[in-house]
């Protein structure tokens, strides 16, 4: 299992360094240079604002590992962030569904809590991740209708998105209050052609399975503190993250609001995100971002720049990511009597 954990991460090394000297490549070190100087010193609070963005996620992530009665649970907080931030640069090189980052975590964290408590916490956190998502389409389809003109096909629009939405956090409830992993997979069982491997997985690994909804399961009805800590922390994320869109449209002159870059934001990355299968969602970002600027009476041509200022922070943290890569896994805080016993 060494092995593979090794292998895993040299693939995803090569996959990174690869995608980012695509991306470099891609975009041309010279129009780089120019949009950096293009965005002015507007550019360190764009790369700034991320590293807030990474440690209110590790902040949440940790929130879920941590059990007081499970020591080894105990993580520092620079292992978890360098955890946090390495899974999501993964994620930015990896296409379809982007999930490349929760394998590579549940095997960093696999030496110190074991198989199921890393499973566990991964997915925990990766459903805590989509859920604050949820929330936040929700509470921008509400800004929406009170400060945007909606015409009645931009109405219906919101509308739907209100109904998917709601129905999501329903089903995100639902997920936390019984777990879902044991039931995903008996559903998959009466999928053509794969059933009678899922039937026998569903088999081999049935009390891991029922462990991790055990684990799901308590986080909401046993550990409420932590679970509301960690959806706000990934919901104060969201709203953080805006903030890169509002330094851009400062850069360039944009009269834009902090509401307006909240409604560009979520109207942006909801249709990023309906187009999942795309690494780095090229070409649907900034075609998000053109109809979300429209819709706040921005020029459209506006969401060219923001797309390229995106993307070369993008470059930045992938590079960052990699680094961080080559670093120690998590390791548990070991407190000082502790170590004096050891003596």
């Amino acid at each position: 299992m060494k092995i593979n954990a090794v292998t895993y991460k040299i693939l995803f090394m090569a996959i990174g360094i690869g995608t980012l000297v695509y991306m470099v490549h891609g975009l041309g070190i010279e129009v780089i240079w120019e949009n950096i100087q293009k965005t002015g010193w507007w550019f360190v609070p764009v790369i700034g604002s991320w590293l807030v963005i990474y440690i209110l996620n590790a902040l949440a992530f940790k929130a879920i590992i941590e059990e007081p009665n499970l020591p080894q649970s105990n993580l520092s907080f620079g292992s978890v962030l360098r955890l946090t931030i390495t899974g999501y640069v993964i994620n930015y090189i990896t296409p379809f569904v982007a999930l490349g980052g929760e394998p590579y975590r549940i095997m960093e964290l696999k030496p110190t809590l074991g198989l199921q408590k890393a499973s566990s916490s991964v997915l925990l956190y990766s459903l805590m991740h989509m859920f604050s998502h949820v929330i936040f389409w929700l509470a921008s389809i509400l800004l929406i209708f009170a400060f945007v003109p909606l015409a009645p096909l931009m109405l219906t629009g919101c509308l739907i998105m209100l109904v998917v939405g709601l129905i999501l956090g329903f089903w995100f409830m639902r997920a936390y209050k019984r777990g879902f992993t044991v039931s995903t997979f008996r559903l998959l069982t009466r999928l053509p052609w794969v059933g009678n491997k899922v039937q026998a997985m569903l088999a081999n690994k049935a009390d891991t399975l029922h462990e991790i909804d055990d684990q799901i399961r308590i986080l909401y009805a046993e550990r409420r503190p932590r679970f509301h800590a960690s959806l706000w922390l990934e919901f104060a994320a969201r709203v953080v993250g805006c903030a890169e869109i509002y330094f851009t449209g400062q850069a360039i002159g944009l009269n834009m609001s902090i509401v307006d870059s909240l409604i560009i934001s979520s109207g942006s990355s909801l249709f990023a995100n309906l187009i999942f299968f795309l690494p780095m969602q090229l070409g649907t970002r900034e075609g998000g971002l053109a109809l979300a600027l429209t819709a706040v009476g921005m020029p459209a041509t506006a969401g060219v720049f923001i797309g390229l200022v995106t993307r070369i922070r993008e470059v930045v943290w992938i590079g960052i990511g990699l680094l961080m890569m080559r670093t120690k896994k998590a390791q548990p805080v070991v407190k000082e009597e502790e170590e004096e016993l050891t003596y």
